[in-house]
């Protein structure tokens, strides 16, 4: 006996951290007691090439999505037009597919899919990646929500209008760590080779999607302190990503001017195989604010690379600061340039940090423990027949169940 857990997503040429995660996890699932369908309400996409290489059964579906007015797209539709159109295909597609669970991991998913789960019989997981303070997070979910994941303890919803108690719990995001280490020496020739940059080059990354978040204009920023700080040193900043905020390569390139650093900040643009690169950097420098738990922070550890970051969002969670990386006030550019100098300085403190790095993420933040978290959250919500252990949940790597979140 299996269940059926539906894993809607937007879909199009978008593929995001919270994809990555989630699908890592649901081609993982013990194919004896689960059955991960992805639903795509736009196919033909990146994220359609994406599910379908990874094995995972996939269907496309038509029914619209609802979004509010002011960021409604040519394939969005209005509140009353998915009451019309939109739910009742929803519901019937759970009933169709006899889902016992709709695992939603994004804002569009939580708010179109609660009420198909309620009405068409399944249960709802809500898979929280975002900022706390979500309106829907806090008023919603708490009534709509059979259960919730977090992926940090900061992502945990501070003001939800009714107890979940033992109902939400921390499930942080998989990662697959790869046991071949990258050739950094190569790695790093060829960046620098792209970039322009002499070979005792300083090269500073910024990963991830541009907006408003993560504050790419920040980084650059940081790297004209840095650089005004260490004259004598040729100090680069790398962005790869792509724009997701209106505007915001159009800002970043207009602070870029304004700072004088076209030679030095270099858009790289999205990177499918990011590991090369990011493996090249001399550390990763994240800027962003309430993010809930970057995955491009703990890949750089993976990789060796040293992290600075913000002391903000679930970063702490993540950084040990002065022995697995760096935190820093999000708002003390100065603070930054002095974490930079402080690691470029030390290369024998810059290793000790990225070994402990490398030891902690490993041990915490295994894609096994991703799995077990999100198998008993099901298990949790199915009842015993659904256990690997009835009555106790698979444990995790350490042998512990999982922390749960009152």
């Amino acid at each position: 006996m299996s269940a059926t857990i539906l894993f809607p997503f937007v879909g199009g040429d978008t593929v995001g951290g919270s994809h990555v995660s989630a699908l890592a996890v649901a081609r993982r699932l013990d194919p004896t007691r689960f059955r991960p369908l992805v639903l795509l309400h736009r196919g033909g996409g990146t994220l359609e090439d994406y599910v379908r290489d990874a094995g995972i059964e996939t269907r496309v579906i038509d029914a619209p999505i609802m979004a509010p007015k002011a960021v409604r797209g040519a394939l969005d539709v209005s509140p009353a037009a998915y009451m019309a159109r939109s739910l009742p295909r929803m519901i019937r597609l759970i009933r169709e597919t006899a889902a016992d669970i709709v695992h939603t991991n994004d804002g569009r998913m939580h708010v179109n899919w609660a009420l198909p789960a309620k009405l068409g019989g399944a249960k709802l997981l809500w898979h929280h990646r975002e900022d706390p303070s979500k309106r829907f997070a806090n008023w919603f979910a708490p009534h709509l929500a059979d259960r919730m994941l977090t992926v940090s303890h900061f992502a945990t919803p501070p003001r939800a209008r009714r107890v979940m108690g033992d109902r939400v719990e921390v499930a942080r995001s998989p990662f697959d760590f790869s046991p071949t280490p990258r050739d950094v020496t190569a790695e790093r020739a060829r960046l620098r080779q792209e970039i322009g940059a002499g070979a005792d080059a300083l090269d500073l990354g910024y990963v991830g999607f541009l907006n408003l978040r993560k504050r790419p204009d920040v980084f650059v920023k940081v790297i004209a302190r840095a650089a005004g700080r260490m004259p004598d040193r040729e100090v680069h900043g790398c962005i790869f990503g792509q724009e997701e905020t209106p505007g915001m390569m159009d800002t970043v390139r207009a602070e870029i001017a304004r700072l004088g650093l076209c030679d030095r900040v270099h858009l790289m643009g999205h990177r499918p195989g990011i590991a090369g690169p990011m493996s090249a950097l001399d550390m990763l420098i994240v800027t962003a604010l309430n993010e809930p738990f970057g995955r491009t922070l703990i890949e750089a550890m993976d990789l060796g690379v040293p992290v600075v970051a913000t002391d903000h969002g679930g970063n702490p969670e993540a950084i040990d600061h002065g022995k697995t990386g760096l935190l820093v006030a999000h708002d003390d550019l100065d603070g930054f340039a002095a974490a930079v100098q402080d690691l470029a300085d030390s290369p024998a403190y810059r290793r000790s940090i990225a070994d402990r790095a490398r030891e902690s993420v490993h041990a915490r933040f295994g894609l096994r423990t991703s799995v077990q978290s999100g198998e008993r959250a099901y298990e949790a919500l199915l009842g015993s027949a659904y256990s690997a252990c009835p009555g106790k949940g698979a444990p995790d790597a350490d042998g512990t169940r999982g922390a749960v979140v009152r």
